[in-house]
């Protein structure tokens, strides 16, 4: 199709026009025919958003997506692309992409007239169909429908009268596009009523010029519902006039957050070669962004952005490479201790309350990673009692045992991987619990189920963890007491 280049060779073909929501709607019910994914790499709105926001497609509705941020929002407008015609014709030299066989602007009406079959017509990918614009506060009318161009005027020597003088802005240069305007609540007011007429009659009026341009747009919005109440908020007869408005939320599970973050993460190849990540690293990385979404210390209003799973993962992997390189080895695991790695990824991503800020942001950090150990630690293993029977024995009574007749020991950051599995091996008891509870891990990761143990019992003081120059040492808690004394 695409080798055709006049207006006359698109017409013997038999090309039809159709609006982009009649475009958008017909390849969506093509691809629910086939059952093709839709909106691929997008997971965990399979049963939520990604039904709703057909629906909203079928009827051809315009969108408001609102949600938290990194919440995916600009993931799922830019996948909309995918619905598109892989190629659409346009008026060569058309500033707003004018369908030959419709053409709305002066310049193709008139080119058109003037050549007639002849008119030279170029396609448009898909991809070149996408527009985005963040609101911010210095947003114009200018910016977005148009404006008088003095300049323009001068070298045409024309009157301001005439309607050749325009400069088209935004969004009539998106014309038969995707056209995203990310925070719209950060758009002034008046701004906003700008857009009443080209999402209830589809067309726009430039500077008083009798100029109706209707045109054949796909609106999204993108909107946090704190940006309601904190920065500004969205008019009401601009809402009246979106068709369907989506809520968004986070992964709701951590096998879910796991797939994104995998997805995402900016890993290079010899990290992946080198570094062994356990699975329950893994899940212990995700749980810290759903500790941080329950915790006190953090306004949940604010959201915890999917990007923290993400770049902690990546700090993860870089912790645990940099060990390799300082000490030489060209394989290791990631331990829990790396886990003091991911703080920087943590602590700019999360927005305090007042008790927070008091607490400060890297002890929230580290507060947060204690919180997952908990939970962690809860899932697999016998729940420690806060209040115990006096003589009664409970499944760590041998570990205590050991570290209050050993004196403890200590896990260096920079410690080589045998003298790390040494270290642990040391303890005899753990081998029992991982035994006994978790069987069925494999081999490779029961160096960190065993720090994950020891982690769980620090936060429930029956051991003590205090930071050494460069590394930990676990004690038992009365030595601790006493060694401080």
């Amino acid at each position: 199709m695409n080798k055709i280049n006049t207006l006359g060779e698109l017409k013997k073909s038999g090309y039809k026009s159709t609006s982009i929501k009649d475009e958008l709607r017909a390849n969506l019910i093509e691809k629910m025919r086939k059952h093709e994914t839709t909106f691929e790499g997008v997971h965990g709105f399979e049963k939520t958003v990604i039904p709703e926001l057909q629906r909203a497609i079928l009827s051809r509705h315009n969108i408001n997506l609102l949600g938290l941020r990194g919440q995916a929002k600009t993931r799922l407008a830019r996948k909309m692309t995918e619905l598109l015609d892989e190629y659409i014709p346009v008026v060569a030299g058309s500033d707003i992409n004018d369908d030959p066989l419709n053409p709305i602007s002066r310049f193709a009406q008139e080119l058109i007239e003037e050549k007639g079959d002849d008119t030279p017509i170029s396609w448009m990918h898909r991809n070149e169909r996408f527009f985005e614009k963040l609101a911010t506060p210095d947003v114009t009318v200018a910016d977005l429908i148009g404006d008088i161009d003095p300049i323009k005027a001068a070298n045409l020597k024309l009157s301001y009268a005439d309607d050749r003088v325009v400069h088209y802005g935004m969004i009539p240069r998106a014309n038969r596009c995707i056209f995203v305007i990310n925070e719209i609540p950060d758009l002034q007011a008046r701004i906003q009523v700008s857009l009443f007429n080209i999402l209830q009659e589809g067309d726009v009026q430039i500077r008083g010029f009798k100029v109706r341009l209707p045109l054949d747009m796909q609106f999204i919005f993108t909107a946090n519902p704190e940006d309601y109440t904190n920065r500004g908020s969205i008019v009401t007869p601009l809402k009246d006039r979106i068709g369907s408005q989506i809520l968004t939320h986070y992964p709701e599970d951590i096998a879910t957050a796991k797939k994104i973050t995998h997805q995402e993460a900016n890993s290079d190849k010899t990290q992946g070669s080198a570094i062994y990540v356990p699975e329950i690293a893994k899940d212990l990385l995700e749980q810290i962004s759903f500790e941080a979404r329950e915790s006190e210390y953090i306004d949940a209003k604010s959201g915890i952005s999917a990007r923290m799973s993400i770049t902690a993962y990546e700090n993860l992997l870089s912790t645990a490479e940099r060990r390799c390189l300082l000490i030489g080895e060209k394989k290791t695991t990631v331990r829990l201790s790396d886990f003091m790695g991911v703080i920087p990824s943590i602590t700019g991503k999360v927005e305090l309350v007042y008790e927070g800020e008091q607490e400060g942001a890297g002890n929230v950090a580290l507060s947060l990673i204690g919180d997952a150990v908990k939970t962690m630690f809860n899932a697999s293993f016998p729940a420690i009692q806060k209040l115990e029977k006096q003589d009664e024995k409970t499944p760590y009574h041998d570990t205590l045992e050991w570290f209050f007749a050993e004196s403890g020991f200590e896990l260096m950051d920079e410690a080589s991987e045998k003298l790390y599995t040494t270290t642990l091996d040391e303890v005899k008891p753990l081998d029992e619990l991982l035994d006994t509870y978790v069987p069925y891990i494999p081999k490779k990761d029961r160096y960190f189920w065993k720090e994950l143990i020891l982690w769980g019992l620090v936060e429930y003081n029956k051991l003590s963890k205090s930071r050494v120059d460069e590394g930990y040492q676990f004690k038992d808690t009365f030595g601790n007491y006493f060694s401080n004394l």
